[in-house]
């Protein structure tokens, strides 16, 4: 995790900062885990999500044997449709636990993307930018700190479940706003507790005080200030009763049971706890899906771990009274192509894929653009990766036409000019 960190963050006089209370005060401060609080609230669009939780299927999972099966006996390979608890909408039979919650679910088949190759193809289904080596834009819970404002919680605005080093994080924003990283759900946020004794790391902090007043009164500018409340805000969080909300073992073990022995499981479980106690976006990432080879081998393995994780997720969330407010959203860099190939699996596909929305406004039991009976094209309503940035952004209440601005001065927007998919929102 360490590692992690400093790879998020330059070495500025933030990142000397928190290295020095590493090895000051026997403890691992989180970078970002607390972002300033804002003077002004961006504009508030029409939408009520105040939380959202992104499932991330990374690998490009196929449309075909999900969300949008054909009968078509020349692609629909080993899927057969099933009946789910909306009328008319069908999904795979490989996701039975996940046909029970469709009545909460919009999904959108008419996903369409220019990106087929991995690495770029999650960097815009993240930012909706293309990956370029002379900037990195901003993922969503970052942005949506910079646009909303950050929450009263003083848990960090935004989490990442199980996300590898190359995620976008906050981008060109402030370190400050960067997403923590979380691997094992179950082993929660690593060294975030004092290595030491209470009276210890009390000597230490005045020590350190003494060591840093020199520098505040001789530099009284309000950067400095800021990086000095962070670090009494960060000091309290630490020391507060916070950091249960990390802590999945304070679940019942019938829950926990509920969500699947699995990491994307206890992810999602994780993510359910953190929207109770205030973060207002999660990502949980679940990999494995380029199935190149041998696709029903892989949806036999894969496809019962996302079921049962996110059909709990919604039920749970639904259950608990907090779905109307929380937005669970499932997306991939690309689907895979209808003709399955010589190896029994499927490649890459970009030009078709679909989404599935849930709740925080969302419509039920809806499905909106279609593919053609191939899933090659898209024949209704396409949109575009830019437009899926953009209508999650919409959802949580951001004005997606407005402007922010690079340290460069570069304009940009939530979903790079994106068009939001409105006709989801009930």
């Amino acid at each position: 995790m360490k590692h992690t960190l400093n790879q998020l963050d330059p070495l500025t006089r933030r990142s000397f900062i928190e290295k020095s209370a590493k090895s000051a005060l026997g403890v691992s401060l989180m970078g970002g885990i607390l972002g300033h609080k804002t003077a002004a609230m961006a504009n508030v669009g029409p939408g009520k999500a105040k939380h959202v939780i992104y499932l991330f299927m990374n690998g490009g999972i196929t449309h075909l044997d999900t969300f949008d099966p054909k009968t078509d006996s020349e692609v629909k390979g080993p899927t057969t449709p099933i009946s789910t608890s909306a009328d008319g909408v069908q999904i795979a039979q490989y996701l039975p636990e996940m046909a029970k919650q469709m009545h909460h679910c919009t999904i959108i088949r008419s996903m369409n993307s220019h990106t087929g190759v991995h690495e770029s193809g999650q960097y815009i289904m993240r930012t909706a930018y293309n990956q370029r080596g002379t900037i990195t834009h901003p993922s969503l819970g970052p942005l949506a700190q910079r646009l909303l404002g950050k929450t009263e919680s003083r848990l960090p605005d935004s989490v990442n479940i199980g996300s590898g080093g190359g995620h976008p994080g906050a981008g060109f924003l402030p370190p400050a706003m960067s997403p923590i990283p979380i691997g094992d759900p179950s082993r929660g946020l690593q060294n975030a507790r004092p290595l030491t004794t209470q009276s210890q790391f009390d000597q230490r902090i005045r020590l350190m005080n003494e060591f840093d007043a020199t520098f505040r009164e001789r530099f009284p500018h309000d950067d400095v200030k800021a990086y000095t409340e962070f670090y009494d805000e960060t000091l309290n969080l630490l020391q507060g009763e916070d950091m249960l909300a990390f802590d999945i073992t304070q679940e019942p073990q019938n829950v926990r049971e509920r969500y699947g022995n699995d990491r994307f499981g206890q992810g999602c479980m994780l993510a359910r706890r953190l929207v109770e106690h205030g973060v207002r976006f999660i990502e949980v990432e679940y990999g494995g899906w380029d199935m190149h080879n041998q696709i029903d081998g892989g949806m036999r393995n894969r496809a019962p771990v996302l079921d049962r994780g996110m059909a709990t997720l919604i039920a749970d969330l639904d259950e608990r009274g907090l779905l109307d407010e929380t937005m669970v959203v499932l997306g991939s860099e690309f689907g895979r192509t209808p003709r399955v190939n010589q190896n029994a699996g499927r490649d890459h596909h970009p030009r078709a894929f679909s989404t599935v929305f849930a709740g925080g406004g969302v419509k039920g039991g809806f499905v909106l653009g279609s593919t053609d009976a191939r899933a090659y094209s898209v024949t209704d309503r396409q949109v575009s990766v830019q437009d899926f940035i953009a209508t999650v952004g919409y959802g949580m209440g951001m004005d997606t036409e407005e402007v922010i601005y690079s340290p460069s001065g570069r304009p940009f927007t939530v979903g790079d000019s994106g068009k939001p998919a409105t006709e989801i929102f009930a």
